[in-house]
């Protein structure tokens, strides 16, 4: 009889990952970056378990949207008062905050559940090309 291997939280090893950004459409850079967050990469996969994967992603300024969604994209906040609704477009984000469109586009594609917000900790966003996690000896990967 054999029995299904459930790894351990201590068997899972720290692995950093590196992604560029660069002139990469949002929507698939960041379904790749869920799933490494997620660990449906890895061979030992348990979706109850954090795993240890952490991704970097840099030059996060240069990511593309296609076609109209520069202008047409938005993003809408609500204070709670009556009239309080305020839309913001992608380029206008994008110009003032690089990071949030990545970090807001992987939130919504992690799981809803208590793992959410830890998950979202081993994501680390640059606008740029450098960051301070060269000590970790990230893995370069070439998402599609």
């Amino acid at each position: 009889m054999q029995k299904t291997h459930i790894p351990k939280k201590q068997d899972l090893a720290e692995k950093w990952y590196l992604v560029d950004a660069t002139d990469k459409p949002l929507g698939r850079l960041t379904s790749e970056i869920a799933k490494l967050l997620n660990g449906k990469r890895r061979p030992d996969f348990t979706p109850h378990l954090l795993n240890n994967d952490l991704v970097i992603v840099i030059n996060a300024e240069k990511v593309k949207l296609t076609g109209n969604k520069l202008e047409a994209k938005l993003y809408y906040t609500h204070s709670g008062y009556m009239g309080g609704l305020k839309a913001v477009s992608a380029g206008k984000k994008l110009a003032k905050d690089p990071t949030f469109l990545i970090k807001h586009a992987v939130i919504g594609m992690l799981p809803k559940n208590k793992l959410q917000n830890k998950l979202m900790s081993h994501l680390k966003v640059y606008a740029g090309a450098e960051h301070p996690h060269e000590a970790q000896k990230p893995e370069l990967i070439e998402l599609n």
